[in-house]
């Protein structure tokens, strides 16, 4: 499967993004998906992810983006959404997401395999 992450740009603190994850090459609702981040300096961070819709779309949140961030899929679309509500200048960074072929209900234990390329968010205080 290829992945397409998009939807990153430059917003005020505060202010919302909306990341899409298009997935091509295979079904899509058999699979996984997780955003990840990486700012400069710092360690990866794992920040959401949803189960296979199989497996009912069960979700995950780290504690840093808990309450402002939502995953959803459109496997209609074959794409994963990820909205990001009140922003703040820590969330800057490049977000990637991941794809795992796996029917597993807790996608926060799943090792992915498949990674698309980056999308740089920017929150400017």
């Amino acid at each position: 499967v290829q992945l397409q992450a998009s939807g990153g740009g430059l917003v005020q603190t505060g202010g919302s993004l909306r990341l899409s994850c298009a997935a091509s090459g295979s079904t899509s609702d058999y699979y996984a998906i997780e955003w990840f981040r990486q700012a400069p300096g710092k360690e990866r961070e794992v920040i959401s992810c949803i189960s296979s819709s199989d497996s009912g779309g069960r979700t995950y949140y780290a504690d840093s983006v808990k309450g402002r961030f939502t995953i959803s899929r459109d496997d209609a679309k074959n794409t994963v959404y990820l909205q990001m509500n009140r922003l703040k200048p820590e969330d800057t960074a490049v977000y990637y997401c991941a794809a795992d072929r796996s029917n597993y209900w807790y996608c926060s234990q799943l090792v992915y395999d498949y990674f698309g390329q980056g999308t740089q968010v920017t929150v400017s205080s």
